[in-house]
């Protein structure tokens, strides 16, 4: 497992990416906006019916892109816990997939105020031990 913190376009990046959302699936404001614009099928991720501490996911020109329920409504705060049992269940993901390297941003911690020390903590505790490297995107 590598966690490296980067400055830059989370975009620019070539990985599979993965963000936190609601399971409304609003995507109105932040950083879940512009995933939304840029990849679209919202109707496919509410398809698959994901709930709080799940993950929807979608394929992209042969990549993954993730998408992280941490709570129900759009309006709404997460819970660590439900940030902690979507981490484990992407790392699961991944590793079905043979997926070794994502791009987030510092999930959790814009608008939904997640502190970034405790989710890079579970970053660091979740993905140990396996061959996944996480590169985190700031500007």
């Amino acid at each position: 497992m590598r966690l490296l913190e980067v400055k830059g376009d989370l975009f620019s990046s070539s990985d599979c990416l993965a963000h936190c959302v609601s399971e409304d699936l609003e995507m109105g404001k932040g950083i879940a906006t512009s995933f939304r614009d840029k990849f679209g099928q919202v109707d496919v991720l509410k398809s698959q019916k994901r709930k709080p501490g799940q993950v929807a996911y979608i394929s992209v020109s042969g990549r993954y892109i993730f998408y992280l329920i941490t709570k129900q409504k759009y309006f709404e705060k997460p819970k660590y816990s439900t940030l902690y049992e979507s981490l484990v269940e992407l790392r699961d993901l991944c590793i079905k997939y043979g997926i070794t390297d994502v791009s987030v941003p510092k999930i959790g911690c814009g608008l939904d105020k997640l502190d970034w020390n405790m989710v890079k903590m579970y970053l660091n505790s979740i993905f140990k031990d396996t061959p996944i490297a996480i590169t985190v995107y700031s500007i």
